[in-house]
């Protein structure tokens, strides 16, 4: 059986292990000695020397004790900023911190529920297929771990990415393709009171070209934002140099070029219209999925939710995840909502109870595939 408490500690003492991106190696070896106690067998890929990282992603595995379809279950690693003196308060079934930092739920409730069933099973002694864990790092800067993972050392042929949020019971069976646009404008400059009509602003390109774009909800599959923006120097310059960076999000390809194309077409057309120079290169952060209603790995998740009583939410994401390298991969795979609340932010808790039930939920889906 899950251990309530047992899965509440564990939760903590990973929030406790400050892991932000290209620093996830103390999060790694906590897990891989508390695995290979277990009896899993860990090994770590080079994703590292790709990422800059201190280690690459950790893939355990443990043999399964009867002939089922091997499967695995994935969470990341890191964190979304660091939180080196992160202040954990709990209290009335809740786990937040002081408020002066992140709490690192994201995504470490998704660890904490994939160790705690997977100990719980070899508790209790159940029979159990092969099962490997993936515990990827840098997700949160472009899902850079997946996109390096050796996939010569996952040998299951579906899964599960613990990494979205509550209610426990949701479902993610699709996600959109994001495109960043990364645009560098050059103007002329100039003294700001003495001859400003010499200058070429910069910071007035950018802003003609945002203010022309259509940005935030577009459709229901499609969102579009310009997140940061940097320039000038001084107030008695005139901006010679901007560097701007976008993202458009779609679950829809054509809808994702139209998007693309259209902020393209914002930025060419003001630089045009005031006489500078710019550079943009449009690159792919990562590619979307759809799996169809009928995919095994749907079922077994709906199936697996229904007999513990969990509520099943099917729901299409708005972000990407692990789950869209592995999708395009060739490995289906879906999303699970887990016990995070509030994430990217210093409000960011989890309910003990949600812990429990995303524990129990990966426990059954064990037992569904092993019993299939």
């Amino acid at each position: 059986m899950i251990n309530p408490e047992r899965v509440a500690q564990l939760f903590m003492d990973l929030c406790r292990l400050n892991s932000p991106p290209r620093h996830e190696g103390r999060v790694a070896d906590f897990l891989q000695e508390r695995l290979e106690g277990l009896g899993l067998a860990c090994t770590r890929d080079q994703a590292h020397l790709a990422t800059g990282g201190d280690t690459g992603n950790l893939i355990a595995t443990l043999m399964g004790t009867r002939d089922a379809r091997p499967l695995f279950f994935s969470a990341h690693m890191d964190t979304v900023e660091p939180n080196p003196n992160v202040v954990i308060v709990r209290n009335d079934g809740m786990i937040r911190t002081d408020g002066t930092s992140i709490l690192g739920a994201d995504d470490k409730c998704g660890i904490a529920a994939i160790v705690e069933a997977i100990t719980s099973i070899l508790e209790d002694g159940e029979d159990h297929g092969t099962i490997q864990l993936v515990f990827s790092v840098c997700e949160e800067v472009g899902l850079q771990g997946a996109s390096h993972l050796d996939r010569s050392l996952l040998h299951a042929e579906m899964g599960y990415v613990l990494d979205t949020g509550a209610p426990v019971g949701t479902i993610v069976y699709t996600a959109p393709t994001q495109n960043n646009l990364n645009a560098t404008i050059k103007g002329r400059a100039a003294h700001a009171g003495f001859e400003p009509e010499k200058g070429i602003s910069a910071i007035q390109v950018a802003a003609r070209a945002i203010n022309q774009m259509k940005l935030g909800r577009i459709d229901d599959e499609t969102t579009a934002n310009v997140g940061v923006i940097h320039g000038g120097t001084a107030t008695n310059i005139v901006c010679p140099e901007v560097h701007l960076r976008a993202e458009a999000r779609s679950r829809d390809l054509r809808k994702l070029d139209a998007q693309t194309q259209h902020m393209l077409e914002a930025l060419h057309e003001a630089a045009a219209d005031f006489g500078a120079e710019i550079d943009v290169e449009v690159s792919r952060a990562y590619t979307g999925y759809r799996l169809d209603p009928d995919a095994f790995v749907l079922k077994v998740a709906t199936t697996a939710a229904e007999v513990i009583g969990l509520s099943v939410n099917m729901r299409a994401a708005g972000g990407g995840s692990d789950a869209n390298v592995y999708n395009n991969d060739g490995l289906p795979c879906c999303v699970l909502g887990t016990a995070m609340r509030q994430i990217h932010t210093h409000q960011e808790h989890v309910l003990e109870e949600d812990l429990v039930r995303s524990a129990e939920w990966v426990a059954s889906i064990v037992r569904v595939v092993t019993h299939s």
